[in-house]
């Protein structure tokens, strides 16, 4: 496959075809399992997945988590199954290349708070003998997993429908 090739195709069908080589394969199975066991936790790693709502005010701010924080949590574990599940199959249909998105994105949120990446840092190098170079290098491969997830999905808009 040429370096040039979409990673994620959109099918006559309306599927997703998933042209990921095996290497990328083996990187992304250990991921959603990861993502699973930090979720329920209170990492601090967590806040660029769920902001607070209203950070000037503590009681809000509490009262808003309590009404929307389970089902939120739910949504993103739910995201991670679908990963899981179907990290090893060639197609997948718009409902799961979409939970591909969201766990994918998540993770690269996680791990740019990890990392300490903002937007003046996001495109520094790390030296390959720096301890976050793995770390630097996942997140940049997610980045560009999540784009071309992005590009796939965008392939059936219609658009004229956003005019």
């Amino acid at each position: 496959m040429r370096a040039s090739q979409p990673r994620i195709r959109r099918t006559r069908k309306g599927e997703f075809e998933l042209r990921l080589p095996a290497v990328e394969r083996e990187v992304l199975r250990g991921l959603p399992g990861e993502l699973r066991e930090l979720l329920p936790t209170d990492d601090p790693a967590l806040e660029r997945i769920f902001p607070p709502a209203h950070p000037d005010d503590a009681r809000l701010d509490a009262e808003y988590r309590e009404l929307v924080h389970g089902d939120l949590l739910a949504g993103r574990l739910s995201a991670v199954e679908v990963m899981e599940a179907t990290v090893d199959a060639t197609r997948v249909n718009e409902e799961q290349l979409v939970a591909w998105l969201s766990a994918v994105n998540d993770l690269r949120l996680i791990l740019g708070s990890r990392l300490g990446v903002t937007e003046e840092t996001q495109y520094e190098e790390i030296a390959d003998d720096d301890p976050r170079s793995q770390a630097s290098a996942l997140y940049h491969y997610l980045g560009w997993l999540e784009e071309q997830i992005v590009e796939a999905l965008a392939e059936g808009l219609d658009p004229t429908a956003l005019t």
